[in-house]
């Protein structure tokens, strides 16, 4: 419990060491991938793209864990990991079926993302509901004042000893925007690593264009998953429990979380672009 409980350097604090070991990394895994197979160079860069999106479109999320299902908290009562899971595969199912009916590279992206913040609209809406209906408590911030964009007081409809209850606007418009870049960035993933794959096996396997295509599409699918899992997972550390949205101050440590991603994202997607060309 010692892990759970540690607490980061608040608020936007940056280790400036730590971002450059990061950067370094991510340079020198570049520099592998042009070494090895250069056309597999702006796949990856474009993959690392997507493994920011996701990154940074996490911290709009509002998680509220096991408070917020005590309504001792604002946001959905779940974990971070979990809660972006579930809207970014949403959009990476919704970008592959774009893909699959043969649409172009940003149309296929911008569905996967319109798939991903549709997920979240849906889930924050429900959420409210059984708050207000089911728990009988209003939406309240325990961050702000006000909310940023309805400008609605939030003192007065916040219960003593809580940190906020249910989704205040701010923090339903952050579900959706995060729903968005995790949804387009993990389509872009899974979009990449596909041409990568239909470029690559015909070659490696001696076999069709059209006998390949199921495989390349369960291979891209299956490394597009694993890889937002990793970069989820990363940017939950990087949260450490609740957090509201977009007006929270944990969201000014989105710097962090988009190297972390940065790094993470080159190394899995140069393992994923390597094993067709090795």
């Amino acid at each position: 419990m010692s892990a759970v409980a540690a607490k980061p350097a608040a608020g936007g604090a940056i280790n400036g060491t730590a971002m450059a070991v990061g950067v370094v990394m991510f340079l020198i895994l570049m520099g592998i991938c042009y070494y090895i197979y250069p056309t597999g160079l702006m796949p990856l860069l474009l993959i690392v793209v997507g493994g920011v999106m996701i990154g940074f479109g996490v911290h709009f999320v509002p998680v509220g864990g096991a408070p917020a299902a005590m309504g001792q908290a604002p946001g959905i009562a779940t974990g971070v990991a979990m809660l972006a899971a579930g809207g970014g595969l949403a959009g990476l199912f919704g970008g592959a079926w774009a893909a699959a009916a043969g649409q172009d590279a940003l149309v296929v992206v911008i569905t996967g993302g319109i798939g991903g913040g549709l997920m979240m609209a849906i889930t924050c809406m429900m959420v409210n509901f059984v708050y207000v209906f089911g728990m009988g408590i209003p939406a309240a911030s325990g961050k702000v004042a006000n909310d940023p964009i309805t400008g609605d007081s939030q003192a007065e409809y916040k219960s003593q000893g809580t940190e906020g209850h249910g989704l205040p606007f701010v923090s339903f418009v952050g579900g959706v925007i995060g729903g968005l870049f995790a949804g387009a960035g993990g389509t872009l993933i899974y979009l990449e690593l596909l041409e990568v794959y239909k470029a690559a096996l015909p070659g490696v396997m001696q076999i069709t264009a059209a006998q390949v295509l199921p495989i390349a599409v369960s291979a891209a699918g299956m490394f597009a998953v694993g890889m937002f899992l990793v970069n989820a997972v990363l940017t939950a550390y990087n949260i450490t429990g609740t957090i509201e949205g977009p007006h929270d101050p944990k969201f000014k440590r989105w710097p962090r979380s988009v190297v972390a991603s940065a790094v993470a994202s080159a190394l899995c997607g140069l393992v994923a672009i390597l094993i067709v060309a090795l």
